[in-house]
This record gives structure tokens, sequence and C-alpha cells, in this order.
């Protein structure tokens, strides 16, 4: 990513919203129903690519001092864009994995999910396709080396770029099963994983509640509950 300066990020940004003003006013009626589909599929390799710009932006505002922005990052963010917090969060943390980063010393770094970053900032790759390939990360154990990771990643990558998400959660699971078929994940394993999230109160007082136990708290709660 090259270095440039206040004037040519507001002149880029100015000429994708004009872009944008005169995609608005068009009219399809004369397309056919096979050109219809050709011009979607543009919109959403678009659509992916977007977030790839937003990474910089938002890996800035969470290295910055709290006190120079009014806040916590999450609430910032959530504030200015009108976003749940909980959105806000998901943004953070896919930034901070697929955009670049920065050395304490200045020097660029490669994002930490390198082949993913490039799919979608290809647009080969969407949302839906980035949570499947997040999560079946988060499941694996820390033991397995680096190598594979990478083969992984890029494996999902493109499988990624040539199926729906619900399909790449299904090779997902293949795969993670392939990589730790006995299933055994350490008590620092479940430790990444475990919490609970407490959502608002509906107007008749009842909450959601969601998220991950491990063996010891779901036996715990089986025990209440039974």
């Amino acid at each position: 990513m090259r270095s440039i300066g206040r004037e040519e990020v507001v002149e880029a940004f100015d000429a994708l919203s004009a872009d944008l003003d005169r995609a608005l006013e068009l009219d399809f009626d004369a397309l056919t129903p096979r050109e219809c589909v050709a011009l979607l599929r543009r919109c959403e390799k678009l659509r992916r690519r977007l977030p790839a710009v937003e990474h910089p932006l938002v890996n800035q505002l969470a290295a910055a001092d709290p006190a120079e922005v009014g806040g916590k990052p999450r609430w910032v963010l959530a504030d200015e864009l009108h976003i749940t917090r909980g959105e806000a969060g998901r943004r953070i943390a896919e930034a901070a994995e697929l955009g670049a980063r920065r050395t304490l010393t200045g020097e660029p770094l490669e994002p930490v999910r390198p082949t993913v970053a490039t799919a979608q900032r290809a647009g080969t790759i969407g949302a839906g396709h980035i949570a499947v390939i997040r999560s079946f990360f988060s499941y694996l154990p820390a033991d397995i080396d680096a190598g594979t990771l990478a083969q992984a990643e890029a494996h999902l990558a493109d499988l990624g770029a040539q199926c729906r998400p619900d399909e790449l959660a299904r090779l997902a699971s293949r795969l993670a099963d392939h990589l730790h078929p006995d299933g055994n994940h350490t008590d620092d394993d479940r430790a990444q994983r475990r919490g609970v999230v407490l959502g608002p109160q509906d107007r008749d007082g009842m909450s959601v509640i969601k998220g991950y136990l491990d063996p010891q708290a779901r036996a715990t709660l089986d025990a209440v509950l039974a």
C-alpha cells in the first residue's frame, strides 16, 4: 500500500461517490435477464471489495488514543456509523486480520490472513465466506504448524471463490476434521473461544443469551437444568 496525501484520499472518495451517483441514475429496462445477472455480479464484486478500503481506516482508529477519538474504538465506530457495537466489534476484529499492519517502528506488515485479504481485495469472496474462514481458524488448536495453516487458508480462499458461504462451511468442516481428526482441544484452546454474551432486554423483560461453554461449565449448567 503506497503512502498518499490527504488531498488524494479526498479526491478518490469524491470520485467513488460521483460514479455511484451516475450509476443510480441509469435505466436498466433495455437489458436482458442475463445482462442483469452480469451486472449484479459486478455489483457483488464491488460490495465485497469495499471493506478492504475500510480496514486501514478501522485499524488506525483502533490504534488511536481513546481520549483523542472520544472513547473506545468500538463505541466510537458504532456511534459515528450508526451500527451496533457488536457489528463495530466484528469490523474491528476483521480489519485486524485482513488489513495492512505496521510494526512499532512504522515498517509495513502483511495482513494476518494474507491470502484471504487478497481475495477480499479482488472481490472473489464476501462477508459470508470470510465469516466461515475466521470461524474455521478459531476452532483449530494452537499446535498446528504455520505452514499447514497457510495452506488451509489458501485452499479455503480458493474454494470460497467458487461456492456459496453455506457450501464453504461444509467444506471447511471437512478440512477441520482432516487437520484435527481426534477433536481433542486443550484448556488453552477452549479458553480462546469460551464466553457468554447477554443481549439487551426486550419489552417483555426477556433477554437473549448466547456463547460457548467449556465442558466444566456445560456440566454445571446441565446439573442446574436437570
